[in-house]
């Protein structure tokens, strides 16, 4: 099947290089190329692409409004074309909150136009043309106001795994979080230009405090901890006082930082007194870790197909017997914070 591409940019300069991605790529094609919503509208209701690419940085109505549009009249993947600056990185994390599938830099590391990525771009479309949107869910009332009176004494610490469409569920799902959560760390796959921006995006809309996790900080209540990303993976150290590990190594189940190295050792260290939680994403990763977690006592919970924007790594967790609850991302937290099955 051929996956049908809409290129939205104000430039025709990056148009035409967007372009010559896929000029080798038999089973992409570029239907049409917009330099501003208005066309990108047309267009989108003319051809009903499979993927859009889109520039979050256009005169008139800029791609958030033009992507939150989107989300709400005709939910449809989007990959974000973003520049390097630092309100770029923020406005591309609130983007992957919105619903975006993923983000894809103009530049390179020396900020210099991105003019041969190695099939980088192709492989996102690939991946987004997979996404299937359901219906939008609603958070519970009082939901945090009913967890801060309930958080099981016993949960020591809270492990999440994400990937596609996790920025959006990790929104909703934390800001059900009390501001006296478990400590909780979480492994997002995300280029990690964008993980600062996308910690700060999760800060605002969560009582408990969302940071970056960094090498030896000490874990503790109230505090929620991102995975950088990069070329290490986040672990959990400490038996008796849990602390961030960033290690470096090859990747686990495709990534750096992978859900499976974050869970297996929280396996280890904690144990029973841990809550494992994997959301919607491509492919396997967490799977076996939040079996291993399983495995050692502690609650383990996927998200469910309806809520998930994919559904590949919650299914493969369920199909191994991972998962002890299965749920819609609005009821995880209750789920998490007293560990009700």
């Amino acid at each position: 099947m051929t996956i049908r591409v809409l290129i939205v940019d104000d430039s025709p300069t990056m148009r035409a290089i967007l372009m010559s991605r896929f000029c080798d790529e038999p089973d992409i094609s570029v239907i049409g190329t917009a330099s501003n919503a208005q066309e990108a509208r047309e267009l989108i209701k003319r051809f009903d692409p499979d993927v859009v690419t889109l520039d979050i940085e256009m005169p008139g109505m800029n791609g958030l409004d033009f992507l939150e549009k989107i989300m709400t009249l005709r939910p449809t993947p989007v990959i974000i074309v973003s520049g390097h600056t630092q309100e770029g990185n923020e406005m591309t994390a609130r983007a992957l909150a919105l619903g975006a599938v993923d983000c894809y830099s103009k530049y390179d590391r020396s900020g210099k136009i991105n003019m041969y990525d190695n099939g980088r771009l192709a492989e996102l479309i690939r991946q987004a043309a997979q996404v299937k949107f359901n219906n939008h869910w609603t958070t519970t009332p009082n939901l945090v106001e009913q967890s801060r009176r309930k958080i099981n004494a016993d949960t020591q610490l809270i492990a999440i795994g994400s990937s596609t469409g996790g920025v959006e569920a990790l929104q909703i799902l934390l800001k059900e979080f009390p501001a006296d959560c478990p400590p909780t760390v979480i492994v997002q796959h995300v280029n990690p230009r964008f993980a600062p921006a996308i910690a700060k995006t999760l800060d605002l809309v969560s009582p408990a405090t969302v940071q970056l996790a960094t090498a030896d900080l000490p874990l503790r209540s109230g505090n929620v901890y991102l995975a950088p990303g990069g070329d290490q993976h986040l672990m959990v150290g400490g038996a008796g006082a849990p602390y961030a590990k960033l290690r470096k190594g090859d990747p686990v189940s495709g990534h750096i930082p992978s859900v499976d190295v974050l869970f297996r050792s929280v396996a280890d260290v904690v144990g029973s007194h841990a809550v494992g939680i994997l959301l919607t994403g491509m492919g396997a990763d967490g799977a076996e870790g939040l079996l291993t977690m399983s495995k050692a006592g502690a609650h383990t919970i996927a998200q469910d197909e309806s809520t998930s924007t994919v559904f590949g790594m919650p299914r493969a967790a369920i199909s191994l017997g991972a998962a002890q609850v299965v749920a819609p991302i609005n009821r995880i937290a209750r789920h998490a914070l007293t560990k009700a099955a």
